[in-house]
């Protein structure tokens, strides 16, 4: 498990790693280059994500719901000010 230095995408990829036991998983703070867009805070940090995660819990399901396993995880990030973020299912 990799994140970059932001608090937020730690804590995302905890809640990532206990939630769906992955093989694989970066969390990455993009906010940065997304200044000046849509749900951007001003800060270049915590509004917009990449996650890159491959699961045993994802054998079997669409590619819809790996995502919907990984959004249902984040949901309380979302609900507090994430914007954006892009899954990568591996």
């Amino acid at each position: 498990m990799s994140s970059d230095v932001s608090p937020l995408a730690a804590q995302m990829a905890q809640r990532l790693q206990t939630t769906l036991q992955p093989t694989t998983l970066d969390v990455i703070d993009e906010s940065g280059a997304h200044a000046g867009h849509a749900g951007a805070n001003g800060t270049g940090f915590g509004t917009h994500f990449r996650v890159r995660i491959a699961s045993p819990l994802f054998d079997g399901k669409t590619r819809v719901a790996r995502h919907r396993l990984v959004y249902d995880a984040l949901q309380d990030f979302i609900a507090q000010g994430v914007h954006a973020i892009a899954i990568e299912t591996l």
